[in-house]
């Protein structure tokens, strides 16, 4: 059997680990951290389990292709059943009063031109641009040649439901989400949808996540990250695949012949070489091209200038609480608006989307609840400077307490009651997964579209991509995808049956 080594046991390394050891590869995974999952992660502190990688999952409905990818490399099973929260977000107004981000576009219409009869135009406008991305999804198809075992490709009843979006293609990757948003004149209207991502994502990106919830899809699957992370490293060494924690791969090693052709000959692990006859990198490309090749005799791939162009980071700031106190009373995804900004990072916030777990299960002690908040933003250099200069620390923590005292404000019952706090910045993204700048998605500003890299090296035999950053924008359906991709190539390459 052919030997190959993947580089990190996150969704993507994990994906192709499963496809390449049931097509009869013999597959090691070099895993840096003593737990598989790399950006998709989650932890627990004093038993409150906080989840800073999963918040929905594309491909979580059947009805979606991408379904049975989740399925094939055992992340979605009985033991995480998938519960689909409605409202997708509801926005705190104050005195009692509720504005909700419902799936169903019939009921969203209503509930927003109930509250803001102003907005009439721009609100049907919203309901219709979101009904034509509701059949759009990523198309499933496999490399032509390849022997599969389960052969996949697209019906042509289900490209033909996409052809509705083109129509306002054109528009919507050309504006920003907050220009498209400064459109509502209510500034509740303009908080609810604003909440719901990085207004610095075009207007696309905004409608089609807003349309595959409205499809049924971004369901969230009971454990969050770590049982799904768990589930596919079973599924994968159940299969016969090895999975080496605490193993750092500091290079990847390669030989050329009397005609230049290059060709892999294996990594090296804390000081060892691993011999392998192919390759897979999972590790954040943009920053793998950097870490993983010598300088005298770098990886050298018509795509890396491109990659380097186009990789701007989505950054974040994650915040978790441990309350020793019972929500369950309050929505699961609130969005918090302020008077006064909220000021971490650099940067200024004025809501604050707060997930709330108290429904559930494991997340908390009994009567206890895990509360989140997740900012997003340009932070990197500013945590970088704050590490540099010795401030790091000391900044973290008032980032905790201011965030803590408008919580205690927001939400009574935060008062006397916290038991944990944590805040992970880019920083904590960068030292644990090596990622470019700290992210876990490249940001796509207005004018950008979908970008795919090549799977393949072209100039090194046996080396093969894989991981979020190879399909930008990025994601768990990105890199769950691009496994799927290497994966195929490398089967076709070896001549091996893809199972």
């Amino acid at each position: 059997m052919k030997k190959v080594v993947i580089v990190g046991a996150g969704i993507a390394g994990l994906g192709s680990g499963v496809y390449a050891v049931r097509s009869g590869f013999d597959v090691t995974i070099l895993e840096q951290h003593a737990v598989p999952g790399g950006l998709s992660a989650s932890w627990s502190r004093k038993g409150y389990y906080f989840e800073g990688g999963l918040h929905w999952l594309t491909g979580s409905s059947e009805k979606i292709p991408l379904y049975k990818i989740w399925k094939e490399v055992g992340a979605l099973q009985e033991n995480n059943p998938v519960f689909y929260k409605d409202p997708i977000y509801t926005l705190m107004i104050g005195g009692g009063k509720k504005l909700c981000l419902y799936r169903n576009t019939q009921k969203l219409r209503e509930e927003l031109l109930n509250h803001a009869p102003e907005d009439k135009k721009m609100i049907n406008r919203l309901c219709k641009d979101i009904s034509y991305y509701k059949n759009v999804h990523l198309l499933i198809k496999d490399k032509r040649g390849l022997k599969c075992k389960n052969p996949k490709s697209p019906k042509i009843g289900e490209v033909l439901k996409m052809w509705t979006a083109a129509l306002r293609v054109l528009y919507l990757k050309n504006v920003s989400g907050r220009e498209y948003i400064s459109h509502f004149k209510n500034k509740d209207v303009r908080n609810l949808i604003g909440g719901m991502i990085n207004q610095d994502y075009n207007a696309l990106s905004l409608i089609y996540t807003l349309g595959s919830f409205s499809s049924g899809d971004c369901g969230y699957p009971e454990g969050g990250s770590a049982r799904m992370a768990k589930n596919m490293a079973d599924t994968f060494t159940s299969l016969g695949g090895k999975i080496e924690y605490r193993q750092n791969v500091e290079k990847v090693c390669m030989k050329t012949d009397e005609h230049g052709k290059k060709t892999v000959t294996g990594v090296i692990a804390n000081g060892n070489f691993i011999e392998a006859d192919a390759v897979i990198v999972t590790q954040d490309a943009r920053q793998a091209i950097e870490d993983l090749f010598d300088k005298e005799n770098p990886l050298e791939e018509k795509w890396i200038p491109k990659m380097k162009r186009l990789s701007i980071s989505e950054q974040d700031m994650f915040f978790g609480f441990g309350i020793k106190a019972d929500l369950k009373d309050y929505p699961r995804s609130m969005l918090i608006p302020l008077e006064k900004p909220f000021v971490a990072g650099g940067k200024e916030f004025y809501v604050l989307p707060v997930n709330n777990y108290a429904l559930y299960p494991n997340h908390a002690p009994e009567g206890c609840t895990t509360l989140s908040c997740l900012l997003l933003g340009e932070f990197y250099d500013y945590w970088k400077k704050a590490k540099e200069d010795g401030t790091y620390k000391e900044k973290k923590q008032k980032a905790i307490d201011d965030l803590t005292a408008i919580l205690e404000e927001k939400i009574p019952e935060f008062k006397g009651n916290i038991e944990v706090t944590d805040l992970a910045t880019s920083l904590t993204n960068e030292r644990f997964c090596k990622t470019f700048e700290g992210g876990y998605m490249n940001l796509m500003k207005a004018g950008m579209m979908t970008t795919s890299f090549p799977s393949k090296a072209q100039s090194v035999r046996g080396l093969y991509f894989a991981g979020q950053r190879m399909i930008m924008p990025g994601g768990l359906p990105m890199a769950i995808k691009s496994a799927w991709n290497a994966a195929q190539e490398l089967c076709y390459d070896f001549g091996a049956v893809f199972e």
